[in-house]
């Protein structure tokens, strides 16, 4: 049976929300972010949740998104750079969809977030304390993909046509 949905994984900067977007406008299917859902639960950004509740109740609350999107069909879904951190997160989206990861060299992942205030864990951190997360996820995020795309140097409309013409083709 072919899995009817995208998931992308990846760390935080690599596009997965853009890029999600315009694969799920391509093939005329919905577009979920688990981030935003968790943060439409809540009535706050994810800044504000990791200061009021810290990360270990965001990946709780993380994990229940996940477990909601058990029978979604039709869906691409960007997920939050930490979801891998969970195998049961990642067992249950591989069983709902075909798992893309975006992939970047750490340097021009540390360019794009470096100073975004919308990024908890990465806000004015220093790039070794980035490089520490970033390693200690990468092997996940290879570990769990079916397919793997570097978005270095590319457009939107470049890696998502890359992830339709590989999903066309599953």
């Amino acid at each position: 049976m072919k899995k009817s949905n995208i998931v992308l994984i990846g760390f935080m900067g690599v596009g997965k929300t853009s890029i999600g977007k315009k694969v799920a406008q391509i093939l005329n299917m919905e577009f979920i972010d688990t981030d935003l859902l968790i943060e439409k639960s809540l009535g706050m950004n994810a800044p504000d949740i990791f200061k009021k509740y810290g990360e270990v109740f965001f990946r709780e609350k993380e994990s229940r998104v996940v477990n909601g999107l058990a029978n979604i069909k039709n869906t691409v879904v960007a997920t939050g750079g930490g979801i891998v951190l969970n195998p049961i997160n990642v067992k249950v989206l591989s069983n709902i969809g075909k798992i893309v990861w975006l992939n970047a060299p750490l340097e021009l992942i540390y360019e794009r977030i470096k100073s975004d205030i919308n990024r908890p864990l990465s806000y004015n951190k220093s790039i070794e304390d980035i490089m520490n997360i970033y390693f200690k996820r990468h092997k996940l995020y290879k570990e769990y993909c079916d397919f793997c795309i570097d978005v270095s140097g590319k457009s939107i409309e470049t890696v998502a046509f890359q992830i339709v013409d590989y999903y066309k083709n599953c």
